[in-house]
């Protein structure tokens, strides 16, 4: 990460020095021969490159201090820095725009006082214009290699300006044949044509620092990062906002809601790692989630509440003895003093209730482990290893499966349920290997 922001600070650095050394000579020979000449067009075109001159300053100063690292005051970085410095480019080239249009407005309505103009106008427009186009080459293709919004604008800036030499060709060419309001028109149309490109260069920094997304495809590719990491299920509330030419990522991501709290954030982790390839992303934000908290459709709300039933049980919880029926005899459900609970209660009111519920079985658990899922709560409580046994394979598993130690001597896990008013209770047996 730091070669690249280096290497993209030298090139910016160095192509931004060609454009200095370009608009010194252009604006040099344009304001000169302009003044000489009588050529309103050719001067207010020079005032076009003194105005690059102070864009390129603006460059040079937002690429020495967008590179910056974060630091104690700016904890994201410096990149929006080139989005300030845009923005100040932007309100510069609209008020060049003003004056020229100003100026070019007067010299309309008194074209006839306008002095004869000399040919050597013509040759530094035509010179100045094939100057421009190389310029804007060069530029936009180093731009692109690098990935700098702030040197593509500055590239197209390049480009205005040689389809304003153009037009100031024309201008000038026009009035020599005789036609010499031509000059002062074709000023104005430099302006204008300086004024739009200073409200695009305004209208999208204002965009990038009111945090405007990255566009569509680049968000779907985000997506795509996001979805191919082991381990996650899905992906919503993926947000982008722009920093400079980089961009900042908030995801939440879907996985199983049985996972232990290390393994979500390792899967977490891995997919930042993902994002963190995209040459554009320079933070990313993953945000665990058990279940889809995506806002729901009235449809999908009441399916979600009929599956949300209290008292729901597995094959965990099947009565496979008579010493389970005499007992569930001898100790009849009660009612939990302050249970029911309230609607998700903490770990703490959890484990006193069930603890009460356990004790007229003369049980203590373990330790329980809470899964908080579409607004209900599932408890696997693990019971102490003397309170099990090994069932046979036609008392409790009637799919042929005996894969682990289940309860004895206790109540079931739907009354369990029922009696803590939870969505589902497993029952397990903390078994010591």
């Amino acid at each position: 990460m730091a070669n690249a922001f280096e290497n993209k600070r030298n090139v910016a650095r160095k192509t931004t020095y060609v454009s200095v050394a370009a608009n010194i000579l252009t604006a040099t020979l344009q304001v000169g021969v302009g003044t000489l000449a009588h050529s309103q067009a050719l001067i207010a075109d020079g005032m076009h490159s003194l105005a690059d001159l102070v864009a390129d300053g603006m460059v040079l100063f937002a690429n020495r201090h967008s590179n910056v690292q974060p630091d104690a005051d700016h904890h994201y970085g410096h990149s929006r820095y080139e989005t300030v410095a845009s923005l100040f480019l932007g309100i510069l080239l609209l008020a060049v725009a003003i004056g020229m249009l100003w100026r070019a407005g007067e010299r309309i309505l008194y074209w006839g006082h306008t002095p004869p103009m000399h040919s050597i106008a013509l040759w530094v427009a035509i010179a100045t214009l094939i100057l421009k186009e190389g310029l804007f080459r060069y530029m936009l293709r180093a731009a692109k290699r690098i990935g700098s919004a702030m040197l593509i604008a500055n590239a197209w800036h390049a480009r205005s300006d040689a389809a304003s030499s153009l037009v100031v060709a024309i201008g000038i060419m026009g009035s020599l044949l005789g036609v010499r309001w031509l000059d002062p028109v074709a000023a104005g149309l430099v302006g204008l044509m300086v004024g739009k490109m200073g409200f695009s260069f305004t209208w999208d920094a204002l965009q990038d620092l009111s945090d405007r997304a990255l566009d569509e495809d680049a968000t779907e590719r985000m997506r795509s990062l996001l979805l191919a990491t082991p381990g996650v299920r899905d992906v919503h509330g993926l947000r982008t906002r722009k920093m400079g030419d980089m961009a900042l990522v908030d995801a939440h991501i879907l996985v199983d809601p049985t996972l232990s709290v290390s393994e979500g954030h390792y899967i977490a982790e891995r997919a930042r790692k993902e994002i963190l390839k995209e040459a554009r992303v320079l933070d990313a934000l993953i945000h665990v989630d058990p279940e889809d908290d995506a806002p729901l459709t009235s449809l999908e709300a009441e399916s979600a509440q009929e599956q949300s039933t209290p008292g729901r049980f597995d094959v965990y919880d099947t009565e496979y003895s008579e010493e389970r029926a005499q007992l569930e005899a001898a100790f009849p459900s009660t009612t939990t003093p302050h249970c029911p609970l309230t609607h998700l209660p903490t770990r703490e009111v959890l484990e006193e209730c069930v603890q009460r519920a356990l004790m007229p079985y003369g049980l203590a658990f373990e330790s329980i482990t809470i899964h908080y899922l579409h607004e209900q709560i599932d408890l696997d409580i693990y019971l102490p290893q003397n309170w099990c046994i090994k069932p046979t394979v036609e008392d409790t598993f009637p799919e042929g499966k005996n894969e682990a130690a289940v309860p004895r001597a206790v109540p079931t896990a739907q009354k369990l349920a029922q009696q803590l008013q939870v969505r589902r209770v497993r029952l397990f047996c903390a078994v010591t290997l």
